[in-house]
């Protein structure tokens, strides 16, 4: 009998308290709900954005091969403006530089370049960066150039940073401080540094000696 009565009381304080925050905890289970298939919902959308930006950036590869540069600069761009937050549209971006710097467009290569910088991850900026300050190098835009590796600050990229620094210095005739960044780059790279080879013949092109390896 005390089993039924507990039971009882359990139930009337069951009722009790479902009609005080019933309807609460009903919203509470439906807004818990809502987040759970927003999520789903979210990450079939980023699955979905991910799978056509890859298509897109099949197609862009596909233009590179041919040398189809109209077709890069349109490919590119679509993806840029579609997926810009995707890490496809920094890859496409410079995929799509480097076909125009061989084809010896240099503003379109650069307007690719500049749009991963002020958008990629800091990897893809580092990089941009550097193939930047080379494209400039080449317009012989030196201050630009030595700007624009301003923003390449990662530490694995201080070698082709300094190595970058000592081509622009040494273009301006500015021997000692190019001799000053060539040394940097060989002092940041370990000895299996795939440029290793060609900063110090450049270094001791223009009267620099080679500091030692680095281990």
């Amino acid at each position: 009998m005390a089993y039924d009565l507990d039971e009882q009381e359990q139930l009337a304080n069951l009722k009790a308290w479902w009609a005080k925050y019933g309807n609460v905890s009903t919203w509470v289970v439906i807004a818990g709900l809502a987040a759970y298939s927003g999520w789903n919902g979210w990450n079939y959308y980023q699955r979905n954005q991910a799978a056509q930006a890859s298509v897109l950036f099949d197609e862009l590869q596909t233009a590179v091969s041919a040398k189809d540069n109209t077709k890069v600069a349109r490919v590119a761009g679509d993806i840029e403006s579609k997926f810009g937050k995707s890490a496809y549209a920094s890859l496409a971006a410079l995929s799509a530089a480097k076909s125009f710097f061989d084809a010896n467009d240099l503003k379109s290569a650069k307007a690719q370049l500049e749009w991963v910088v002020a958008h990629g991850n800091d990897e893809h900026k580092n990089i941009a960066s550097i193939r930047l300050a080379g494209v400039l190098l080449d317009e012989k835009a030196y201050d630009a150039a030595l700007k624009a590796l301003g923003v390449a600050a990662l530490p694995q990229f201080k070698p082709s940073v300094e190595d970058r620094k000592g081509d622009i210095l040494a273009a301006q005739n500015k021997m000692e401080e190019a001799r000053s960044a060539y040394k940097a780059a060989l002092e940041a790279a370990d000895k299996n540094y795939p440029g290793r080879q060609l900063i110090q013949l450049k270094l001791e092109s223009i009267g620099g000696s080679v500091p030692e390896v680095k281990a």
